[in-house]
Order: C-alpha cells, then structure tokens, then sequence
C-alpha cells in the first residue's frame, strides 16, 4: 500500500478528547529530546504536570493511562526500567522510561513552526541575499567538478546541502510573500489611504528584488546550463557514498538507486525553477511578472485613491484664481483666448471617417487626402429623395429555373428507375449505388417505418411498398464508403394520378 493512503495514527492525539493533556505530554517529551534527554520516567512528567496551574490536581493513575495511550498510538515507545528494582515486586510491576518516536518528534517540531506564524495570513519575504548565496554555492560547485573530486564525501554533502537550502529559503519565502501580497486582506487594506504612508515603502522594495533578481539570475541560468544531469553523475556518486558511510542496521544496498534518482530529481526542479522547459514557463519569470504586477496594482490604487480624494475637495479657491485672471483681462478678444486654453473649445464637432488612406499614426492631417462626407438634416420630417422606378418581370428566370429543376428531376428519376427489376428493388441484389440513390432509399425507409402499411408514395408520383428483412445482414456499396444495413425489398405497386 501506498505511504501517501497510509493513515497517520501518530497524529490523533491532536484532535483527541484530551488532547490537552496530550499535547503538554508530548511537547516535554520533545524539549527533553532537544536536549538529548531520550528516556524519560512517569515520576518526573507527573511532576511536570503538576508544575502547571491547570494540571495542579492530575492524578498518577490518569497520567498511566495516557501514557499508554500514546504507546498505542505510536507517539511514545515503553522501556522497561529494571536498573532500580529493587524487590520482586517492583520488577513485576513493570515500571516503564518513555522514549518519543521520529514521528512525533517530527509533528511537535511543525506545530512549533505554525505557532509561530501571525495569524492566518502568510508571511515571507523577497530576500536578494538568497540569490546571491545560491550562485556562489553553485560556483563552488562547479569548480569542485571541474576538478577531480577527490575532497571527502562529507564536503560534497556540504555543498549539496548548502545549494538546496538557499533554493528551498528562495521558493518558500517568495512564494508565501507573493500569496501574501495577493491575500483578500492585503488587497483591501491598500485600497485604504492609510496605504499612502508604505506605498513609497513597497514599491523600492520590489524595485530592489527586481533589479538584484535581474543581475543575478541570469548568472544562475548560465551556471545551470553548464552543469547539466550528464556531468554529475560522479557527484552524485559522492553524494551516495556519503550516505553509504553512516551506519545502518537495515540493508541500504537496495537505497543506492533510490538516492541516485532521488537526487537527480531534485536537480532537476531546481533547473526547472531557473530555466523551464519546452511545456512549461520557469517559476523564475513567473516571479518577475508577479512582482511587476505587484508595482502597477499598487500604482493603480494609489491613484485611484488620490483621485477619490480628489473629487471631494473643495476647488472654490481655484475657480476664484482663474475668475481673477479674466478680470485682469482688458479687452473681449483676450478673454476669448484666456477660455480656450483653460476651457478648451466650447462648440466643437467630431468628424469619425470609415475610409482611411493609411495605418501610419505620425502623419499629419494635412497630408490626407480629402474625403466627402454628406450630411443630413436632423429633422424627423426629413425624407430622402427617391427616384421611381419601373417594374422589372423575372418571368423568364422563373421558366429557366423551373426546368432546370424539372430536368434534374427527371434525371434522377431516370437513375431510380435503372435499379427497378421487374417492378422491385432488391438491395440485395444491387452491387453498388450512387450515394444520391441511396440516400433516396433510406428516405423511403424512414417514411414506411412511420406509414402502418409500410406503403410510401414518392416524389415521383409512385407508390412503393417497402419490406426489411431484419434476419438478413448486407453492405450497401456507394462511391463515398458502404453501409452495413438490413436487406430491404422495394415494391413498385402503382404510380399515382400526378403520374
């Protein structure tokens, strides 16, 4: 089974009925392990316990309990102590020392990365010095291998560990700043004019990220490029021999391929971060963008926000400023003037013209040919002028048109009637059709199918009677394909009096 499917017992004290008591358990445990204290005996967590204002009247026989509960679930192993036994009866009362489990030492140390977060929102940062660590670590990398790597396997851990840290430090916190930045909170508060005191804050904030993210990046794309998967195959090697040299009680010759592809996976979604691929955008322009989209949604509430405050102030004083000039104005003709610069023109007319004579945005309006636009009067008892005209007879259209269609009806019938065989049509007897034909056919099929005596009368001013043999499978041949269909018996019983 899957480990993904696996249901992760260690987890359930946190959702527990007690999971108070739990959880102050299992945090002293996992301070003790940081200290290197493993085995802890009932006595001393019971005192701790009790240390604490709302566990002041626990009992021993609840803590027991508890403790074995934790054993069940996988959270703690039970040791028995039989270095102070120091009667029969003390030895078969089993006393037990706890030790944690990885597993749960692991759980406390997460939850203790998520009390630390504020909130519910997502914190992060956009730290140029990553960037800036990475590339020299993966310098040193490269140098390493253009030598004969014959440094320790522990050092090449080092370095391993060390260009995976800043990338992890990189994507994690640029990603929670971004999804932070795009929170339903952070948008409303920047939409507030309380956001006018950081704009100038954010904005150099970003700039910097970009620019250092511009110099620095495309000296990251350029060391990736060299070191591609093909030339850290003795790297890697390195990397499993290290991992190789710790001491295991478990068979770890069947891990080597594991860690191999281990490796080179995570290798390659640190080139697929910088560089993308044929299907997909890299993260790393996918970063820029976001972040210039930062800046310009910024820049578009701020002026949204100066604009708002805008419309509510008061500009008594600026109408009183421009009123003065035109008193200090001495004749009609200045004034006149004075308006067309402050107010523009008072009766202007837009012409939109549907023919243009070129897509050039730089040339002039004098350069245009010119173009006659008639205008009409904006009256609604105005009615354009008409000519009479005379009544034109189609009768000669209409003949041609109906003999033509009779003449390819009549062609038609005459293809029909080729088929007839003594009065029958027998689908299985005809090799081959034209696909007018069988389309013919089928519609006298469907119109039986719907008549109780299965009888149709054609187009033609025929009466035929159709019978389908379901029993008897045949392929009715055409130029455009066959079709696989009941054997069907078409009898002519008699033309009608249109015939």
């Amino acid at each position: 089974m899957d480990v993904t499917m696996k249901k992760v017992v260690e987890a359930s004290y946190l959702t527990a009925d007690s999971a108070a008591h739990y959880r102050t358990i299992l945090r002293y445990f996992y301070h003790q392990h940081e200290r290197m204290r493993d085995f802890i005996s009932p006595e001393e967590i019971l005192e701790y316990m009790r240390s604490i204002a709302v566990f002041a009247d626990y009992q021993e026989e609840q803590l027991h309990q508890q403790l074995a509960q934790l054993v069940k679930w996988n959270n703690l192993i039970a040791r028995q102590d039989m270095t102070n036994a120091k009667t029969v009866e003390e030895y078969k009362k089993k006393r037990f020392r706890y030790q944690s489990t990885p597993y749960t030492i692991e759980i406390e140390r997460m939850l203790i990365v998520l009390e630390k977060k504020v909130g519910d929102t997502f914190q992060g940062s956009l730290e140029r010095s990553q960037f800036d660590r990475l590339l020299q670590s993966l310098s040193i990398l490269q140098q390493e291998l253009e030598g004969s790597l014959a440094k320790k396997a522990e050092e090449y851990m080092r370095i391993w560990e060390d260009v995976f840290r800043y990338f992890q430090t990189i994507r994690s916190s640029t990603a929670d700043y971004i999804a932070y930045i795009n929170s339903e909170q952070t948008d409303q508060r920047m939409q507030t004019e309380a956001f006018l005191v950081y704009k100038n804050q954010f904005t150099t904030y970003l700039r910097d990220f970009i620019v250092s993210l511009q110099n620095t990046s495309l000296q990251i794309k350029e060391r990736l490029d060299e070191l591609s998967p093909d030339k850290l195959g003795l790297f890697f090697d390195k990397l499993v021999e290290h991992r190789q040299s710790i001491p295991r009680l478990e068979d770890v010759s069947s891990s080597v391929e594991e860690w191999r592809t281990e490796y080179l996976e995570y290798w390659g979604s640190l080139r697929q971060w910088f560089l993308g691929s044929n299907l997909q955008q890299s993260e790393l322009d996918v970063l820029q963008w976001q972040t210039n989209e930062m800046i310009r949604r910024m820049t578009r509430y701020v002026q949204r926000i100066g604009e708002r405050q805008q419309h509510f102030r008061s500009r008594k004083n600026d109408y009183l400023h421009l009123a003065k000039w035109f008193v200090d104005t001495d004749a009609l003709e200045e004034a006149h003037k004075l308006s067309s610069v402050v107010f523009g023109a008072m009766t202007i007319k837009h012409l939109q013209l549907d023919e243009v004579s070129t897509d050039n945005l730089h040339t002039e309006t004098w350069e245009e040919n010119p173009v006659m636009v008639p205008l009409k009067p904006r009256t609604n008892r105005y009615r354009e002028k008409t000519k009479p005209g005379s009544m034109v007879s189609n009768e000669e259209k209409k003949r041609l048109q109906r003999e033509q269609y009779l003449a390819e009806r009549k062609q038609e019938q005459v293809l029909i009637e080729k088929y007839i065989d003594e009065g029958v049509i027998k689908l299985s007897a005809v090799s081959k059709v034209e696909p007018f034909v069988r389309k013919v056919l089928l519609g006298w099929i469907g119109k039986s199918m719907a008549s109780k005596n299965g009888k149709v009368k054609t187009d033609y001013g025929m009466v035929v009677k159709v019978t389908i043999d379901r029993e008897k499978m045949i392929l009715l041949d055409a130029e455009d394909g066959t079709l696989k269909m009941p054997d069907v018996l078409f009898t002519f019983e008699g033309e009608g009096e249109s015939r």
